[in-house]
């Protein structure tokens, strides 16, 4: 059993100190075992972006993640929302009036 230890030990290390290149079918296993995948384990050192889905954020957060945005493209985002308001206070406006006729 130790000389099983020791050669998957050798293994590992020959892979670390970059001696040997892992195989996909060894970094699919890693990746399974992690629960991560494969480019993740392949590119440890770096964070790998997600997608970000802001509607199940709570507003806090939403607000936060448009504040990370280049000025340009916040400044796209909080038009588009003015829009969108200014647009539902027009209709919310003509449906009350149209109604009182």
């Amino acid at each position: 059993m130790l000389q099983f230890c020791n050669a998957k030990f050798q293994f590992y290390l020959r892979i670390c100190s970059g001696q040997r290149e892992a195989s996909v079918k060894y970094l699919d296993k890693l990746a399974k075992f992690y629960g991560v995948t494969i480019d993740e384990i392949v590119h440890l050192e770096g964070d790998i972006p997600k997608e970000v889905t802001i509607e199940d954020k709570g507003l806090f957060e939403q607000v936060k993640l448009i504040q990370e945005l280049d000025e340009k493209d916040r400044t796209t985002v909080f038009n588009v929302i003015d829009t969108m308001l200014t647009k539902r206070k027009f209709k919310d406006f003509f449906n009350k009036n149209i109604a009182a006729l």
